[in-house]
Parts: C-alpha cells; sequence; structure tokens
C-alpha cells in the first residue's frame, strides 16, 4: 500500500505544439512529375489509367507502370445480384430422381443450392420444418422432404425477398404454402418445357 497515485490533467484550451516537419529530399523536377503521374495512376481505375497514360508526356512516363487489381476475393458475403438465382438455375433434382436417395450431406444439399454451408445450418436453426438426421459425429443429414423444405425456404428468402422472421410468419399462417410452391414449381418447369419446344421449331 506504499504505492503513490498521481492523477494526469489534460488541458485542451492551449494550443498544441507545432510538430516539427522532417526535412525534404532535393527532387529533380522529372522526378517530381513522375511521382506525381504514378499517384494519379493508383488512385484512377483501370480504364482511366490507360487512357491517361496514353495522353501523358511519353519521357515522363518511360518507367511508370500501372498497377493492376488484386481479384476480388470469394470471402464473406455474396452481393445481391448473386443471390436469389431462379429456380431453373438450381440443381435440385426431380422428385423421382431426389427421392432415390434416403439422406443428402450438407455438402450435396448446399451445392444444390449454390449456397455456403454455414447458410444453411444457420435456416436450419431458424426453421422448425428443416429437421436434419445427425450422426454421432454431428454431420448433418437430409432427407429428401427437408431439401423439398429448404427449396420452399430459399424461395421465400432469396427470390420474394422475405426477411428471415417474415418467412416464419408466413410459413406458420400458411400450412399448405410448400404444396402451392410445389404448384408454382411445376408450372415453371411446363413454362420451360414450352419455352425450349418454342426455340425448337
Amino acid at each position: 500500500m506504499g504505492k503513490h497515485l498521481t492523477q494526469i490533467t489534460f488541458d485542451f484550451s492551449a494550443p498544441p505544439d507545432p510538430v516539427p516537419e522532417p526535412e525534404k529530399e532535393v527532387v529533380s523536377e522529372t522526378e517530381a512529375a513522375t511521382d506525381e503521374v504514378l499517384s494519379d495512376i493508383i488512385e484512377v481505375e483501370e480504364e482511366e489509367a490507360i487512357s491517361f497514360v496514353s495522353k501523358a508526356d511519353p519521357s515522363v512516363l518511360s518507367t511508370t507502370a500501372v498497377k493492376e487489381r488484386k481479384p476480388l476475393s470469394n470471402r464473406g458475403r455474396r452481393s445481391l445480384k448473386d443471390t436469389g438465382l431462379p429456380p431453373e438455375h438450381l440443381s435440385i433434382p426431380e422428385d423421382e430422381e431426389l427421392f432415390r436417395k434416403q439422406y443428402y450431406s450438407i455438402g450435396e444439399v448446399a451445392g444444390m443450392f449454390s449456397e455456403k454451408q454455414s447458410l444453411i445450418r444457420y435456416w436450419e436453426t431458424e426453421f422448425d420444418i428443416l429437421q436434419p438426421r445427425k450422426n454421432k459425429k454431428g454431420d448433418r443429414f437430409f432427407r429428401p422432404v427437408d431439401v423439398k423444405n429448404l427449396a420452399l425456404i430459399y424461395d421465400l428468402l432469396r427470390r420474394r425477398k422475405f426477411t428471415i422472421e417474415g418467412a416464419k410468419d408466413f410459413l406458420r399462417k400458411n400450412k399448405k404454402a410448400d404444396e402451392r410452391f410445389e404448384m408454382i414449381r411445376s408450372l415453371e418447369r411446363m413454362r420451360q418445357f414450352f419455352l425450349e419446344l418454342k426455340a425448337g421449331l
């Protein structure tokens, strides 16, 4: 208990001490112009940079290189353009083929919907109609009925842009929503068939 504590106070009313600027290097005009042009090129988009380089003085830009953009990462959220693929782009097999297997792994199901496995797991926790079986290790195995229910949830969330709570409410109030969804899917398949038939004529 022999330590003595002191309080530090700050006075904000006094102006701060000026920070001394570091000494600047002596740079020739050509180097300064090149540095200025390089900083402009990095800030400008690739197409604009190419047109800018062609208009600039070639003697100044002889050593200039256009910086390439890094490819976009595939991590994180998907853009709104990528979400909500129309039903004909989903790779869900027809009922006859779907019911040949008793169980589908979460990887297979995520591949059918072109979604990440974490999103399928999240939907499973949010929606009571999804009840995949789990083995002792904790791996999820979806029955064909679960895949069909996932297709209904996918349609509500991605195509019709419901929120999670809105989709839950819709499923709670419309007990025959899955039958209506199946009818809509069959009509879409018929439409696709007729479009292909028309294109073949």
